[in-house]
């Protein structure tokens, strides 16, 4: 008999330099600290098919992890346009603000929160009838995504969800409906 659930697990990558220093990322290697983070440290979990974000980061995380697998544009971080390489200081009091309370607010060239649940969601209705299991190398923008819709909590929660580096998280989806397994589970 065929399996009928997709197990959708997502790790987060290793430390860069922006997250150490609260910026706003770009397409940014990880640091020193978010290599020796990867050493010795593996994921052996059984899976049909390895996604990675196109970013730098998550590729070095999934080599570093061993896991070879296909690049999805989809699964790309939130894009900050103009405001990649700054900190939340460096913007006005107002572009601050709406960044943290309204999910429309886009950064110039950037990318809203709300744009950023229609791709994640769009990716997501994709994968949820392949009923296979897939594991997805990318970002906490997406992994904070992913749980908020899984859960149906509204948008404006996406900032209250903190998904560190180098953890798992993992849903599923069954019988027409995601469900949460796991949260930022540290990966060993």
């Amino acid at each position: 008999m065929a399996a009928t659930v997709t197990r959708l697990s997502l790790i987060s990558h290793g430390m860069t330099e922006a997250m150490r220093r609260a910026r706003f990322p770009s397409d940014e290697p990880l640091d020193s600290g978010g290599s020796r983070q990867l050493d010795d440290v593996t994921f052996d979990a059984p899976t049909d098919s390895v996604l990675v974000a196109p970013e730098l980061r998550t590729r070095q995380t999934a080599d570093a992890l061993g896991l070879r697998g296909d690049v999805v544009v989809d699964l790309s971080d939130l894009a900050y346009g103009d405001w990649a390489g700054s900190s939340l200081e460096d913007l006005s009091e107002s572009d601050m603000v709406g960044l943290l309370t309204d999910t429309s607010t886009t950064p110039p060239g950037g990318e809203s929160i709300d744009a950023l649940f229609i791709r994640v969601g769009a990716w997501m209705d994709r994968v949820a009838d392949e009923h296979r299991r897939i594991l997805a190398v990318t970002h906490p923008a997406i992994v904070r995504a992913v749980v908020v819709r899984t859960l149906d909590a509204p948008i404006a929660s996406f900032w209250r969800v903190d998904i560190p580096p180098v953890t798992s998280t993992s849903v599923n989806f069954r019988g027409g409906r995601w469900t949460l397994r796991s949260v930022a589970e540290r990966i060993t």
